[in-house]
């Protein structure tokens, strides 16, 4: 299983490489939903990540994947603007790959 990253934020990006977490850099909804689709037929990717504004412009097709489908699982990683959001994204990455950074 795989896990993909589909990101409005250079430092999102940049961050899950280091922990192992291929993604792809996306600067609209409609190439977030292109890729999120790609993920979709991908059946070796069972986790894709997605940042929260992404998440929210995208909203109708996630929540359709999330009610219909059983894979992938679409995460969303909040913002890094607030001062507990870097918690929760380090949590997030120890708990989907197992390692601390």
């Amino acid at each position: 299983m795989k896990y993909k990253l589909v990101s409005d934020s250079h430092d999102a990006l940049t961050g899950m490489r280091l922990a192992g977490i291929e993604g792809v850099f996306v600067s609209s909804a409609a190439e977030a939903e292109k890729e999120i689709g790609k993920c979709i037929d991908d059946e070796e990717i069972g986790i894709v990540l997605v940042t929260e504004r992404l998440a929210e412009s995208c909203a109708e097709l996630i929540d359709s994947v999330k009610l219909t489908k059983s894979r992938p699982l679409i995460v969303t990683i909040p913002r890094s603007k607030r001062s507990q959001v870097d918690d929760n994204i380090m949590r997030y990455v120890r708990e989907a790959i197992g390692i601390k950074i």
